[in-house]
Parts: C-alpha cells; sequence; structure tokens
C-alpha cells in the first residue's frame, strides 16, 4: 500500500510511519518542514492550508492517515486555542478537498480526532454508541468546551467532505502511552521519578490511555476494515483513575511515594510547563466499543501490564 501521512513528523507520525514502513508499505508524510525527517518515510512539502503539489500524492494513493494539527501541550490562552482550531480544521478541509479532485481517491482516510470530544465523567463510560459528547456531569471551567468544539469542528470537516468513494473512519484517540522523549509517557514518567507522581486534585478524574503498540494495531486494523466507518475511539477498554494510574506506574518503575497534588498546585505546574490543567483534570473515561465489537484483540488491555512493558522499553533506550 501507498499510505500518505500528512502531519507525521510528531511522536504519533514516527511511530506509525516506522510501523507501517516496516511492514513494506510506502509512507508518504507531508510535512511544513523542509528539514523533517521520518526514518521509512519520504518527506513532501506542504503548508496544511491550501492546495498544492503535494495533492499528487493523494491521487492514487491506498490510504490517507491525517494527524496535522497543532499541539494541545501548551498553554490555552486565546491565540493558541484558535491555531488549535485552525490547524486541525483547514488541513482537514484540504486533505479532502485533494481527495475530492484525485482521478484515483484512496480507499480510505483515517482522520485524528480526540478522546476530549466525549463529556468530563466520572461515572459514564463512553462509547461510540451511548457516550455524551459534550456536556458535563459535574461544573467545570467554562473554557473547556472549547477542546470540545474544536474535536467537533474536526470531526465535521472529515464528514463534509464530499468523497463519496472514500471510506472514512474518525480516530478518537485517547493519551496515547509510548517510550519517547517529549510524549506523554515521559512526561509521566519523569513526575513519578522526582516523587510528584501522586494523585492530583483527589485523583478521582479517569484517564483514558492506549499503548503505543495498540495504537499501531488498531491504525493497521482500520486500514482494511472496508465495513468500519465514523468515529472510533482508539482507547484501552480499562480506564481508570488517575490516583491508580500513577500508582501502577509508580510500582513498575520502583518508585515508593508520590506527592499529592491540589488544583491550584496543578495549575502552578501547568503554567511553569507551558501547558494546561484540562489535560490532566478532565475526566476522560472512554471505552473502545466498536473496535472489541469488530474482534479487535488489545495486546495490553490493563495499565498495569502496560506501565511496566513501558517502564522497560523506557530504560533499555
Amino acid at each position: 500500500m501507498k499510505i500518505v501521512v500528512p502531519g507525521g513528523t510528531g511522536q504519533l507520525g514516527v511511530l506509525l510511519a516506522d510501523a507501517v514502513g516496516g511492514a513494506g508499505h510506502e509512507v508518504v508524510v507531508l510535512s511544513r518542514r523542509a528539514d523533517a525527517r521520518v526514518p521509512g518515510a519520504r518527506i513532501v512539502r506542504w503548508d496544511g492550508r491550501s492546495a498544492g503539489s503535494w495533492a499528487a500524492e493523494i491521487d492514487g494513493a491506498d490510504a490517507v492517515l491525517n494527524l496535522a494539527g497543532r499541539s494541545v501541550n501548551c498553554r490555552y490562552t486565546e491565540a493558541n486555542l484558535r491555531d488549535m482550531m485552525n490547524s486541525r480544521v483547514r488541513s482537514a478541509t484540504v486533505v479532502g478537498d485533494a481527495i475530492a479532485r484525485a482521478s484515483r481517491p484512496p480507499r480510505v482516510w483515517l482522520q485524528m480526532s480526540t478522546a476530549t470530544i466525549y463529556a468530563h465523567s466520572h461515572d459514564q463510560a463512553n462509547d461510540e454508541a451511548t457516550g455524551t459528547t459534550g456536556g458535563s456531569e459535574a461544573d467545570v471551567p467554562a473554557y473547556w468546551a472549547f477542546s470540545v468544539n474544536i474535536a467537533r469542528n474536526w470531526e465535521n470537516a472529515q464528514a463534509e467532505a464530499p468523497t463519496p468513494n472514500t471510506r472514512k473512519v474518525a480516530l478518537r484517540t485517547s493519551i496515547v502511552m509510548a517510550p519517547g522523549r517529549g510524549g506523554a509517557f515521559d512526561m509521566m514518567l519523569r513526575l513519578a521519578r522526582f516523587g510528584l507522581g501522586g494523585p492530583v486534585a483527589g485523583g478521582r478524574q479517569y484517564m483514558s490511555w492506549i499503548h503505543g503498540d495498540d495504537l499501531v494495531r488498531a491504525v493497521e486494523f482500520l486500514l482494511t476494515r472496508d465495513d468500519l466507518t465514523g468515529p472510533v475511539n482508539l482507547a484501552a477498554p480499562n480506564p481508570l483513575p488517575y490516583r491508580n494510574f500513577m500508582a501502577d506506574l509508580r510500582r513498575a518503575a520502583g518508585v515508593p511515594m508520590g506527592l499529592p497534588a491540589t488544583a491550584w498546585m496543578a495549575e502552578i505546574g501547568a503554567f511553569v510547563l507551558r501547558s494546561d490543567t484540562e489535560l490532566l483534570l478532565k475526566s476522560r473515561r472512554v471505552v473502545p466499543g466498536r473496535l472489541l465489537d469488530a474482534g479487535f484483540a488489545f495486546a495490553f488491555p490493563d495499565w498495569p501490564e502496560a506501565a511496566r512493558d513501558l517502564v522497560q522499553r523506557s530504560r533499555r533506550r
């Protein structure tokens, strides 16, 4: 297969390109950086906003896996939120336009989305059929609604694209746990090793996660399952409260204790790290209903085993 990956220069893009390229597929990464390097992939320039010569790569390709979008690991200023929205919606729109104009459109378009589209929830497990998008079971900061709006507009840009001959799947992705500097797992492991891996704001909020290996396997599964369209949750089947998540990570890392933090302490930490507490405090209880119904088997369905595997890999690196 020839697979075109817009925005594939980040951790997830490298992870996926390495896997599918290693399986013998041709991988073309569209990047805004002229000096970008992704092992196993050919780099083609694009700006993520407008048509260009890059569209020729999509014409005749077998699949498109669009990962483009500004990182959410930033301060949620008005400018950053606007940039997050525009980078996602515009890139999905121009990808859809390129597919619509192709004389030989790809069979499938996998579009990155986010599990953040679901409501802040402690009690309800959100799957694709019965989950609540937006809204909340409790009072939360009003600006959290912007993240939900980003997710909705992101998915709408794909759904509304006039591409009748291309199967479309929106990947509602939870936090991906994979070894490697700069990723979510690396940050959480560092917190644990520094003794800061205790519960935050009580630690009742749910963590939905997926092991990097299962992310790759799920994408490969969705590339070939012609019966699956629309939103698909990429999340391990057993989310757990943050306090339990970090306790399991500490045990895997051999760290005896983790200092707890209040919500206001988390706000200070997020400010120092130039991030936002929504990433930590929103309760994301998301389960992969459609993947399980389709027969997908997770290699790492439970966090304790996943944490031990990831810590071992990090040590080897």
